[in-house]
């Protein structure tokens, strides 16, 4: 099964995103790693898959920063430049938006939104907007002034971070003065309460807030960290701002990652599915695989599994009662519908653009099920995705799905068929309604739907959980140890929390902590931190 023998100094389990950023960034320290992945395709949530000559992305399609460098780049980019590995991106500005109010292309940046907002929500709510841009860009500085990667989980942190970029921080503060020094004491705070000391009421601007931070985070604005929203603020209306999507698709993200971990000798192995985590003596020694082989960990073993699925590979006797109820009782996101289609672009404008979100109705909630669906036509941007003269489409409803409507059903049901359909058909109108008469249901050359089940299925998620529902201000996530020695975890269940560029950074927190503190100033050094 290996080319070398089953261990090795650090034993990853899964390489979605959080993984592989931990387990190339660990080669990249020359420790010996290995990545176990159930699935025969590598990425989790993140990975891609072909049917057909057309390429589909899984997971996320909505990207930016990908391509940034420096003390304020994003996680990921970060990671990557640690690694020596280029990601080619084609760059956007704008997204299509289908609400109750109307239709319209909003761009991002800090004025051309201006223009939509006095159109369907008026003048108020563009005085509105001004005054949040105004309050919340100065605070950028600060909440992006420690650079991700030189965060570990120990008091090194001391030396590698909070030492190294005091200045900076400080300058932050200073630059921003009393009354912005004051706001940056909310960036750990849920972003609602940064919208009700601005005192903005206009419905439009609250619905809009909440879906910003829904599409991020799983949860509104008063559930997610004003730290996250703020990062993702000075991505998309700053001046000068773009979106990203990488030419080969998301799965170019995997791949660069696979790459770098390849690179520096780390080892990645396929259809390795981890049966248990093995406890010895209190402490995580390594794993055992479906096939009964034993795997291993000189050093530690780094579970990039939900904290749900984590629990199930230990040992129910290995865990304080306290931690196993914990784990238990953490909210959780709901699951998901896919549409996954590939389709002749015969009669499809050919102004359409890479993505399209629809609202139907704001007074349910964003998170409310069958309310908000997300499209990508990735081809518009990338046509190698596709076959020539050909669209590949991923639709979804993210993270709204309850699962309990589907728990226990036989997917070869009759039952779980007819629910399919009847479940599907929000995503199939949303879809519809983005593509225009050109497109035929009847005329697809590839269809596929996804339910929880599904979801569950593929990416070994529990309950095909988008992730925990933790709300800011009420608890936070967890950090990266366990209390089992030798025992790490990474990924969404983990600080700072769900989002592409929350797990990398997650990874990467793993991967310092597992070296010295001089490794990792020598990192930091390489790539300009």
């Amino acid at each position: 099964m290996y080319k070398r023998k089953p261990e090795a100094d650090v034993v990853v389990i899964g390489s979605g995103i959080g993984g592989l950023c931990c387990g190339s960034l660990l080669a990249r320290y020359n420790q010996d790693v290995l990545v176990l992945e159930s699935h025969d395709l590598p990425g989790g949530a993140a990975h891609s898959f072909e049917i057909k000559g057309y390429k589909f992305d899984s997971g996320p399609s909505l990207f930016s920063g990908l391509q940034s460098r420096g003390l304020q780049a994003n996680p990921l980019a970060q990671v990557l430049d640690a690694l020596g590995e280029s990601l080619p991106c084609t760059k956007y500005d704008s997204w299509k938006v289908y609400i109750p109010e109307g239709e319209f292309l909003s761009r991002i940046g800090p004025t051309d939104f201006f223009k939509d907002l006095e159109k369907y929500a008026g003048q108020n709510a563009v005085e509105e907007w001004k005054k949040l841009l105004g309050a919340i860009l100065p605070l950028s500085s600060a909440a992006m002034a420690l650079p991700p990667l030189s965060i570990r989980g120990d008091l090194g942190v001391l030396s590698t971070a909070a030492a190294r970029y005091a200045p900076s921080l400080l300058k932050s503060f200073l630059e921003m003065g009393p009354q912005g020094a004051f706001g940056a004491t909310k960036l750990l705070r849920p972003f609602s309460e940064i919208m009700d000391s601005l005192e903005l009421r206009d419905p439009f601007i609250r619905n809009w807030v909440d879906l910003l931070a829904f599409l991020l985070a799983g949860v509104k604005s008063n559930g997610i960290l004003s730290a996250e929203m703020i990062y993702m603020f000075a991505e998309w209306y700053k001046p000068g701002c773009t979106l990203e999507y990488p030419v080969d698709g998301s799965g170019a993200v995997v791949d660069a990652l696979v790459r770098g971990l390849q690179k520096f000798g780390g080892r990645i192995s396929l259809g390795s599915h981890v049966q248990s985590i093995v406890i010895e003596n209190g402490r995580a020694t390594g794993v055992k695989l479906r096939n009964g082989q034993f795997v291993k960990a000189r050093k530690a073993v780094v579970s990039n599994a939900s904290m749900w699925d984590t629990l199930k590979l230990l040992p129910a006797e290995a865990l304080p009662e306290s931690y196993v109820q914990g784990v238990e009782t953490t909210p959780q996101c709901e699951s998901f519908m896919h549409l996954h289609l590939g389709f002749d672009a015969e009669g499809i404008d050919d102004e359409l653009g890479i993505h399209h979100i629809v609202v139907n109705d704001w007074d349910r909630g964003v998170d409310a099920d069958q309310n908000v669906v997300l499209i990508s036509v990735p081809s518009v941007l990338s046509p190698n995705l596709a076959p020539p003269g050909k669209h590949v489409l991923h639709a979804y409803t993210p993270g709204t799905e309850p699962f309990g409507l589907w728990e226990g059903l036989d997917r070869r049901s009759t039952e779980y068929k007819n629910l399919k359909a009847q479940r599907s058909e929000v995503v199939w109108r949303a879809v519809e309604r983005a593509l225009g008469p050109g497109f035929k249901r009847d005329k697809c050359e590839v269809s596929l739907v996804g339910t929880p089940l599904t979801h569950q299925r593929f990416l070994r998620r529990h309950r095909g959980s988008y992730g925990p529902a933790i709300a800011a201000g009420k608890a936070a996530f967890p950090g990266h140890s366990s209390p089992i020695p030798q025992l790490f975890c990474c990924g969404d269940s983990t600080f700072p929390g769900i989002g592409v560029p929350a797990v990398a950074a997650s990874g990467a927190i793993v991967a310092n902590s597992l070296v010295s503190i001089s490794k990792h100033t020598e990192l930091l050094e390489a790539i300009g931190l």
